[in-house]
Parts: C-alpha cells; sequence; structure tokens
C-alpha cells in the first residue's frame, strides 16, 4: 500500500487487468472503481448533496476555470473552501482547466508559459500558466488537484500530439514545484495528479506514462485526452498502451469519460476512476441510462409506458415514478423532469460501478462485463 499521510491506495482484488481498491484521503475512503458526479460550477446540475449522498457518490469533481471566473477562487478561499461553500464534505477533485484549453480554443493562444484567452462570460482576458493553476486549485481547496496540461482533438496529427504531450510534461515539472512551494511546511491536504497525454499514439502515451511514472512518487495518475473526437476502439487502445508503464500501486484516472459502456471497458483494462457531465447532460436532453441501453424520453414509444426507467433500479426516480410520466414533463419542458433523469443517470453510472467491484471481489467480472455489455449493445435506440 503506498501511503503518504492522508493519502494512499490498496488494491485489494483483481481480475485480469481489473482491480478493486480503496483510496483513502483526508476526508474519507473512496471504494474504486468509482464514478465521480461533475460539479463543474460546485453544484452537480439539478442535484443536492443529499441526493448525492443517498446515491453513495463518495467523490465528486468542481473545475477551476469555470470557479476562477465565477466566484473566484479567491471568495471561495475566504469563505472557507469549496467544501463549505457547497456543503459536500467528501473528498473532492477539481480538474485544472486544461480541457477547456481543448474546448475553447477560439478563445485561447497556447505558447509555452502558458495559456492566454478570454473569459466565455465577458471577453475579459485572462492568462493561466502552470504556477497560476497550482494557486486557483490551492485556493479552492480540493483533495485532489489536476495539474495543468494542454489538451488537444483526438484525432490530432502526431506532431501535434507529440508536442502537447511534451509541453504537458514540462508543465506538470512547474506544476510540481509550485505546489511544493505552497505547500510548504503545512499538513498534506492535497494530492497532485499527473496527467499521461499522446493523442492516439500508443508509443507516446507509453513514453509519458514511463516519464511520469520515473518522475517520482505520486498519489495517483490521470490519462486524458481522450474521449475528445477519436473512434472509442483507439481509446481502449490508448488504456492498454499505458498498463504496464503506469505503476500498479497508485490509482488510475480516466479523465472525462462517462458512458456505461466505455466506464465497464475502462474497468476492464485497469481504470479505477472515471469522471463525466455526460449522466447530467443527457438527462437535461430527455435521455436515461438503461442496462439494454439509452432510451429517449421524448420518443412517442414511452407515452403510455407505465414502467420505471430501470425494473431494478434503486433510485428514488424508479422508485416513484413511470416512463410515461417523465416522457410528459420533458414533453412540457417541467424542470423535474431534467432532475429526475439527472438522478437516475447519475445514480445509474454510481450503482454500476458498485456491482463492478463486487464483481472482481468475488472473481466473476470477466462473466458479468460481458454478459452486461452485450445486453446493453442489444438495442439501437439512442437519445
Amino acid at each position: 500500500m503506498n501511503t503518504s499521510r492522508g493519502f494512499g491506495f490498496e488494491v485489494q482484488a483483481t481480475q485480469g487487468r481489473a482491480r478493486a481498491g480503496v483510496l483513502t484521503t483526508p476526508r474519507g475512503l473512496v471504494e474504486t472503481p468509482v464514478f465521480m458526479p461533475v460539479g463543474t460550477l460546485a453544484t452537480v446540475k439539478a442535484l443536492d448533496p443529499d441526493d448525492l449522498h443517498a446515491m453513495h457518490a463518495q467523490m465528486i469533481l468542481a473545475n477551476a476555470y469555470h470557479l476562477h471566473l465565477r466566484p473566484s477562487d479567491e471568495l471561495i478561499r475566504d469563505l472557507g473552501g469549496l467544501h463549505r461553500f457547497m456543503a459536500w464534505q467528501g473528498p473532492i477533485l477539481t480538474d485544472s482547466g486544461g480541457f477547456q484549453v481543448f474546448s475553447l480554443a477560439s478563445l485561447n493562444a497556447v505558447t509555452e508559459d502558458g495559456v492566454t484567452f478570454r473569459s466565455h462570460i465577458d471577453g475579459s482576458e485572462r492568462h493561466f500558466t502552470p504556477e497560476r493553476v497550482m494557486q486557483i486549485e490551492t485556493n479552492l481547496g480540493a483533495d485532489v488537484i489536476m495539474q495543468f496540461d494542454h489538451v488537444i482533438p483526438g484525432k490530432s496529427e502526431r506532431a501535434a500530439s507529440l508536442d502537447a504531450s511534451e509541453r504537458s510534461i514540462r508543465w506538470l515539472d512547474r506544476c510540481r514545484t509550485e505546489f511544493a512551494r505552497l505547500h510548504e511546511g503545512m499538513p498534506e491536504t492535497q494530492a497532485l495528479f499527473p496527467i499521461v497525454q499522446g493523442g492516439i499514439y500508443p508509443d507516446l502515451r507509453r513514453d509519458a506514462a514511463a516519464r511520469i511514472a520515473a518522475a517520482g512518487e505520486w498519489h495517483g495518475v490521470a490519462i486524458g485526452g481522450l474521449s475528445v473526437g477519436e473512434e472509442k476502439p483507439a481509446m481502449y487502445e490508448m488504456l492498454e498502451a499505458c498498463d504496464d508503464v503506469l505503476p500498479r500501486d497508485q490509482p488510475r484516472y480516466l479523465m472525462g469519460v462517462g458512458f456505461p459502456e466505455d466506464l465497464i471497458e475502462g474497468v476492464s483494462r485497469g481504470v479505477d476512476l472515471f469522471d463525466c457531465v455526460a449522466p447530467t447532460r443527457m438527462g437535461r436532453n430527455g435521455a436515461a441510462f438503461t442496462s439494454r441501453g439509452r432510451l429517449n424520453l421524448r420518443n412517442a414509444a414511452h407515452r403510455a409506458d407505465d414502467r420505471p426507467l430501470e425494473e431494478d433500479c434503486g433510485c428514488s426516480t424508479c422508485r416513484r415514478f413511470s416512463r410515461a410520466y417523465l416522457r410528459h414533463l420533458v414533453q412540457t419542458e417541467e424542470i423535474l423532469g431534467l432532475r429526475l433523469l439527472s438522478l437516475h443517470n447519475v445514480h445509474f453510472l454510481i450503482a454500476m460501478m458498485r456491482r463492478a467491484r463486487a464483481t472482481i471481489a468475488n472473481g466473476t467480472f470477466s462473466a458479468w462485463s460481458r454478459d452486461w455489455l452485450a445486453r446493453y449493445h442489444s438495442t439501437d435506440e439512442l437519445p
């Protein structure tokens, strides 16, 4: 078990590459594999922290870029930090803003020093450097913070992928130096995770993973720059390329991936932590996850369907409401419908990962995941 004061990770069971483990943080234990709901603006959209507790959410995310813009990381610091601000006392992870370098590319310019961009809110000019991002994430006070990295589209050419990966590794060194300066002489309440980049090129991924692993002790390692336009088989191949290079005594976090089939495929390739906005975004668009594929509640087929979204689902949506009622809410654009679908979708992924953990522990994960994927892909219905 790799421990250092308040952080540690223990692999408790394996089947093939799949792992069941426990991540220790100063604010509690996180049993893996786990899906972490995304609260970009210090809220998991449409859900209350009590909802998250009820569905056994263990760790959630917030975004440093967005919270820096509003209400500001300094304000959140002065109000007692992110946990107090959003009334969530469990572990929190903050993304560094690297993804926004990719998603808001029309508003930014990347140099070796960092990224200059214009706020998507008011057009004001901002400058993110590795050092500034460490300051922002320290102010926010999340338990796990991410390095500032350079994310590019998934189908980028090799030269661009190499350039972004090399820059991310150089920025990691600067992040670590500033992180150490900010936390010198303080109790260890935050952990810094590096991010493996390299596009869809296995040798670049392996090289980045090896260099990060050799750079020193980490409390965990993230695999980033995936689910950004590449085909799913390419994403799975990149996970396989990194598998035997990354340390086995550290948790592996696949960033921004959260569709059910991708979680199962990721677990089978050694991933421990996942996050994604997909479950709440889909809920707001009238779509629901089920074990037999995705349902589009706008479809007329659900108009008089008295069944719940998922027969054996324990979420409060499925315990109380029919597909017909949910479709009615979606069709009439009632806010409750978006909330109920979001609640179900987040619960679905959390429960699915708890089941995956149980099957790894009892040695049935391979058969369970194979059957689960076959059933999930048995329908052609899309959101």
